[in-house]
């Protein structure tokens, strides 16, 4: 007979999640810090454990600030702190950590691989190895061996993906239109994966397979030789497909590159760029670019794939409600394209699922619970959402689930407003038929939309914030959420910008003051981003 063993209360019953958000909650740390209902939080270890301290304040944690600026703020911090600042500070889970426990992990030893961070890419690599070499000093013994993570429900872990099919990923965009957006389908009906409004999908892509055959032949490869990769033995194709990543080759990658260069003048200039000091036209490059760039590199197979760093997942804002859609999740998925040096480019994830999976298709997936993003828990509480471009993709979700839940709508509360803008209305109109139903029948009370090529001066969705900033100031004093998703770095920081100028004009605060009522509606999960 099995016991199951009692998982500790460590989230805190006010905060601000769902029931099952904060289940999880509790299941992940208490794994993670070994810690049980019998032991008690306060029991992490020997002896009585620490005291409880104060929250600790992490200034850098802004992925609007650039890597100088981030460093800047953590300079006399203590050093896992400071390999935190050089995340991209989005706590994103793609690398299956948050930017704290990540850097935490570098920092103790138990986490060796200082690749994982998708967004921050080789500038955060590199300022990582930069930052564990210069604090060696102080970091004492790292720990004998990583820690075992535990492995989690099937689909609910990266190291534990479940196996999806692949329905459909049709154009969102009308004919004309510069972008090409895709609503992907995926069925979950041979799974036990559930999900919440707000959650990530972490989707395991395969890379281009033209790019791959390039590599292949540049190398003298037939793809079908037996390698050894992760303990098994596989197709050389299938490692360079799905299991390493040779759009974004690593520092060591290029050191072995060097080593196996024929000509001294090529191998000198490879170990500059493994120090970021190579050539600008090959600061971006991929690994058939530099097999290009350097022919007399005649790499050895093993020795490639070990300098090459793992294919890392991408995550994606899921753009459905399980209550409107059971067994299936849908995403929003801009496809990336661009031309460089005679090739066009395709980014991983997204032309993966727009070009080169196709419908029926098994793809491993997994689910990336949302910290604290997620609809308000009281279907009367007003909800505003700013979400241009693919950012649409939450609060499609969030509109599904409080129309399915019969939140209320009107006068008495459960009132939504949507912010949507792209490049024009004719083409760029995301969801358009479904948002103008909403429109129609109530479920969306507010529609400012914003379509920024459709006029001589642009305009984005932040104007329309300030064009509407009594209104909104309105729904915020009678407790309405605020949600933003989107590009971290432009919109999410010109949104909280206004959003703080409109706190200072129509509540009569100072700068100070506005940032402080700003913070207080995060603590209290009112005001919510989902930025990448």
């Amino acid at each position: 007979m099995n016991v199951m063993t009692p998982v500790p209360s460590l989230i805190p019953e006010n905060a601000p999640f769902s029931t099952e958000q904060r289940a999880w909650l509790n299941g992940f740390f208490s794994a993670y810090l070994g810690v049980t209902a019998e032991t008690g939080a306060g029991e992490i270890g020997a002896g009585e454990g620490p005291e409880p301290s104060e929250p600790e304040d992490f200034p850098w944690h802004d992925a609007s600030l650039a890597m100088p600026e981030r460093m800047e703020l953590a300079k006399e911090a203590k050093p896992e702190r400071k390999l935190m600042a050089a995340m991209a500070q989005l706590d994103c889970g793609q690398c299956g950590y948050l930017c704290q426990t990540y850097a935490e992990a570098v920092w103790s030893g138990t986490e060796a691989d200082m690749g994982r961070c998708v967004p921050g890419g080789k500038e955060t690599q590199r300022k990582l190895k930069e930052l564990v070499a210069a604090l060696e000093g102080e970091r004492g013994t790292p720990a004998a061996a990583p820690v075992t993570k535990s492995g989690g429900a099937l689909g609910f872990s990266r190291d534990r993906p479940a196996l999806a099919t692949l329905v459909d990923a049709h154009p969102l965009n009308r004919p004309g239109s510069e972008k090409d957006v895709r609503h992907v389908v995926f069925d979950l009906s041979t799974t036990d994966v559930s999900y919440e409004a707000g959650d990530s999908l972490g989707v395991f892509a395969r890379k281009n397979p033209q790019l791959v055959q390039a590599v292949l032949d540049r190398v003298g490869a037939t793809g079908e030789e037996v390698v050894a990769y992760d303990g098994e033995a596989l197709p050389l194709r299938q490692v360079l497909l799905s299991k390493v990543d040779i759009a974004r080759p690593s520092d060591e990658c290029m050191l072995f590159l060097a080593t196996r260069a024929f000509d001294g003048e090529e191998a000198l200039k490879l170990q500059a760029l493994a120090e970021g000091k190579g050539p600008s036209e090959l600061a971006d490059a991929d690994l058939l670019d530099l097999l290009h760039a350097f022919p007399s590199v005649m790499p050895s197979l093993p020795g490639l794939l070990k300098s090459l760093d793992r294919l890392q997942p991408r995550l994606y804002s899921i753009a459905s409600s399980s209550k409107a859609h059971p067994r299936e999740v849908h995403l929003t998925v801009s496809a990336v394209r661009w031309d460089s040096n005679d090739r066009t480019r395709t980014g991983i994830g997204s032309c993966y699922l727009a070009d080169f999976a196709k419908p029926g298709d098994v793809v491993p997936v997994f689910i990336q619970k949302s910290h604290g993003f997620g609809p308000p828990a009281d279907d009367s509480a007003p909800a505003i959402m700013v979400g241009p471009g693919t950012g649409i993709a939450p609060f499609r979700a969030f509109l599904e689930e409080r129309e399915a839940r019969g939140a209320a709508s009107g006068k008495k509360g459960g009132r939504n407003w949507l912010f949507f803008g792209e490049q024009k209305r004719a083409t760029d109109f995301l969801y358009e038929d479904q948002i103008i139903d909403w429109q129609r029948r109530g479920i969306l009370s507010r529609l400012d939309i914003a379509f920024s090529r459709d006029q001589a001066e642009k305009i984005y969705v932040q104007d329309r914030m300030r064009e509407n900033a009594a209104e909104l100031w309105a729904w915020l004093e009678e407790g309405a959420h605020f949600y933003v998703c989107g590009d971290a770095k432009r919109m999410a920081k010109d949104v909280e910008d206004t959003l703080l100028r409109i706190a200072a004009q129509h509540g009569g605060k100072s700068a100070g003051e506005a940032k402080a009522w700003l913070d207080g509606l995060a603590k209290a999960g009112r005001y919510q981003r989902d930025v990448y």
